[in-house]
């Protein structure tokens, strides 16, 4: 190596002046991110204290509804796929005829 790539190396010059600038650009995004986040929390509207919190009715939980329902048939076509249009995704699910729901295997 020859003595102007020592020079370059051991001079301040443009890469003396870059790295402390962007160092300080660093720290003051970091220092206007924690700002901006501390305003926005306190824009947030608080938690609920317990009072405020929802209560279960007087006549207790509401219970679970078990029924059996009629499935919709898939048509079965050979070739293309059906898209969810042609399945008729719309239609009301009908209940079955099951009365027994009360078992709790099916």
């Amino acid at each position: 190596m020859n003595s102007t790539h020592w020079d370059l190396a051991s001079s301040p010059g443009l890469t003396g002046v870059i790295l402390p600038v962007v160092g300080l650009v660093v720290v003051v995004v970091l220092i206007a991110a924690v700002v901006w986040g501390r305003r926005s929390k306190a824009a947030e509207a608080r938690p609920p204290r317990p009072e405020e919190q929802p209560r279960l009715p007087e006549s207790g939980p509401v219970g679970e509804v078990m029924e059996e329902r009629e499935p919709n048939e898939v048509p079965r076509q050979e070739h293309d796929r059906l898209t969810p249009t042609q399945l008729g995704g719309t239609s009301p699910v009908r209940p079955g005829d099951r009365k027994d729901s009360d078992d709790p295997g099916h």
